[in-house]
């Protein structure tokens, strides 16, 4: 069911006045820089407004100061309600329409008044807020006043914390035909230490502007309305989680969770490579810290690195042992630095990179491969002693190394890695390879008899050995479901991030075909459906949390799938296009990356792609066979 409708690219809406099934619930989370909030909306089967919320303020840390120590501070609907209406507190209204854009906007109706909420976090602050519009429309005037609520206290790592509802406006009497606003800010702050509150106008102008600029770059255009809206909704995902921390900027996975933190993987190998081809500034900064937060831990003895840096940058850690997070820092890392374009910054960090390579290298077993004690679902499902995660990222990080390498004139550690490179796929197919439920793909590890998501991996990073089995197996019955791939096959649980990852790879291997019809169903799914606007984490565990990292992984199946683009170095990208039949035009425009910012459009003729690389003065144009490549050069090369 399709619950939502498209106004724009980034911009939904549900028509709840006229939704035949009216009675639903959903949730969404939204973030600044301080705080987080996680909404969750609806309506019964009478239309009438259900209301909660979390705020979450991650630079508040609790006791103890681990992974989940941000405060959250929840409010069901009668801890919300303040507004007072002839003296009496406002019921929930019937709510018409809901809207979302990067706000939420519930707009509704109750004797005579008609009620807009608007709710988002501070941009900058350590609140939330809900602007509400009330208009008047009836034959009869309303007295408006509201009732303050007490704070709340909890003590925390940096003192007492107060919570506290704060209210803005005029109280007094609405007559017909007049409009009013009232803000309400849900604060949390450090005793003697007052956090200062913009009106709730320049909070929504703030946010609005963040929204517009995240919209004005990386801009994609395709034949398809809900394929550009699901990439617009993702993008901001990506985009906004990111906190101001005590360590610096972070960006964090959310999800009541998981703030003020980073991983290898979601935020080094998920989001990092997208976000060069973003350009913004916070996110640039965030995957910088997130890279150098793993600096310290990179010993002589190459000891595992931990899989995460907590608490703002203060502990680590490491529950599930190894989980490859060496590998996952070495193909992020490598990637991000080609595409940012950005030498004297990539001299520094390589080290890092290499170490991680070394590391991996002292890993390998005797058949090969690269051991570790789990993967990224940290023993949720049986991962072995060596798993084809494992080894497919640092094959690519082998390869994005290899380039770094050339572009300093180091060609005997880029051959060296190159030979690694080759050892390693050869080994991923001998170790790897078998015929598992009837399909000649991979297992997942030694003993595994049943198909796993993570069979796609081989193909994000172009090993086509086993590529129609595969595909065939990622799209059979006992793997694809109405959300994605299970985990396992013949199992009910789902993580969007193999399913996000399986699409680019299938789409980076020229079987567009087989590719985009099952993105079309996943992405109105997702942003149109019973849940959304975004890609979520996974299913049961969290409830389908909205976690950041998996938009990012969203936006790449167009940037490294439909579009191939590959950096080749730290001006040049690979570029192999994969557009449907039925697409005539693909563009992306202000792409950011390997020193500059450009349009990017390919245009099918027949059986050839016509492709243009505009940067503004300067134009470039080629023309290659469909399934064909070809080596991009920006100024500078």
């Amino acid at each position: 069911m399709e619950r939502w409708n498209i106004l724009g690219p980034g911009s939904i809406c549900w028509n709840v006045a006229s939704d035949p099934q009216p009675e639903h619930e959903d949730h969404i989370e939204m973030a600044g820089q301080k705080c987080a909030v996680v909404i969750h909306y609806g309506v019964d089967d009478a239309r009438r407004l259900r209301l909660r919320q979390t705020v979450v303020l991650p630079t508040l840390r609790t006791i103890p100061n681990n992974t989940h120590a941000s405060l959250l501070w929840e409010r069901a609907w009668e801890d919300m309600a303040f507004l007072e209406i002839d003296g009496q507190l406002l019921p929930p209204e019937q709510l018409d329409e809901v809207r979302f854009d990067g706000i939420l906007r519930l707009q509704g109706r109750w004797d005579g008044l008609s009620v807009i909420r608007t709710l988002l976090p501070s941009r900058e602050g350590s609140y939330m807020v809900e602007h509400l519009q009330i208009c008047n429309s009836g034959s009869h005037p309303h007295v408006l006043s509201w009732r303050e609520k007490p704070p709340e206290y909890q003590k925390g790592c940096h003192g007492v914390y107060i919570l506290a509802q704060k209210i803005s406006g005029e109280q007094g009497v609405l007559g017909p035909g007049e409009t009013r606003c009232i803000t309400a800010y849900y604060v949390g702050e450090t005793a003697n230490q007052p956090v200062s509150l913009l009106c709730g106008e320049e909070e929504i102008q703030r946010r609005q502007a963040f929204v517009a600029h995240i919209a004005d770059n990386l801009v994609l255009e395709t034949p398809d309305p809900a394929l550009n809206n699901a990439f617009a909704l993702a993008k901001l995902r990506a985009a906004e989680s990111v906190y101001r921390t005590r360590g610096g900027l972070f960006h964090g996975p959310g999800g009541l969770d998981y703030y003020a933190a980073v991983w290898t993987n979601d935020q080094i190998e998920y989001p990092g490579p997208l976000f060069p081809y973003l350009g913004e500034e916070n996110t640039l900064e965030a995957s910088k810290n997130a890279l150098r937060a793993y600096i310290p831990f990179m010993a002589g003895n190459y000891a595992p690195i931990p899989s995460s840096i907590i608490a703002e940058g203060l502990d680590i850690w490491d529950g599930a042992g190894d989980r490859g997070d060496a590998a996952m820092y070495a193909c992020g890392a490598s990637q991000f630095l080609l595409a940012l374009g950005d030498r004297a910054y990539a001299e520094r960090m390589l080290p890092a990179v290499e170490w991680c390579l070394e590391y991996c290298r002292r890993k390998t077993t005797e058949r090969g491969v690269v051991a570790s004690d789990s993967d990224e679902l940290e023993n949720r499902f049986s991962s072995g002693d060596a798993n084809l995660s494992t080894s497919c990222l640092v094959y690519g990080g082998l390869l994005n190394a290899a380039r770094l390498e050339r572009e300093f004139g180091r060609d005997a550690m880029a051959e060296e890695y190159t030979r690694r490179a080759v050892l390693l796929a050869e080994a991923i197919e001998s170790y790897f390879g078998a015929n598992v439920e009837g399909y000649d793909t991979y297992r997942y590890h030694d003993g595994c008899e049943r198909l796993r998501a993570w069979i796609c991996l081989p193909l994000v990073f172009g090993i086509k050995a086993r590529l129609d089995e595969t595909v065939k197996a990622l799209f059979s019955e006992r793997l694809w479901t109405a959300d994605g791939l299970a985990t396992e096959s013949g199992g009910t649980v789902f993580w969007d991030r193999s399913t996000l990852y399986a699409l680019r790879g299938v789409f980076a291997v020229g079987e567009t075909e087989k590719a985009i019809a099952h993105l079309t169903a996943y992405s109105r799914r997702r942003t149109l459906g019973e849940h959304v606007p975004y890609p979520v984490e996974a299913w049961p565990e969290g409830g389908q949390r909205h976690l950041s990292a998996e938009s990012a992984l969203y936006c790449r199946i167009f940037t490294e799938g439909i579009l191939g683009m590959e950096p080749l170095g730290f001006r040049s990208f690979r570029l192999t296009p994969s557009l449907p039949g039925r697409w005539e035009k693909m563009t992306a425009r202000r792409i950011h990356g390997y020193g500059a910012i450009f349009d990017l459009s390919v245009v099918r003729d027949g059986e050839v792609y016509h492709i243009s690389v505009d940067e503004g003065d300067r134009k470039q144009e080629y023309c290659i066979p469909c399934g064909g490549s070809v080596e991009v050069c920006c100024r500078g090369c």
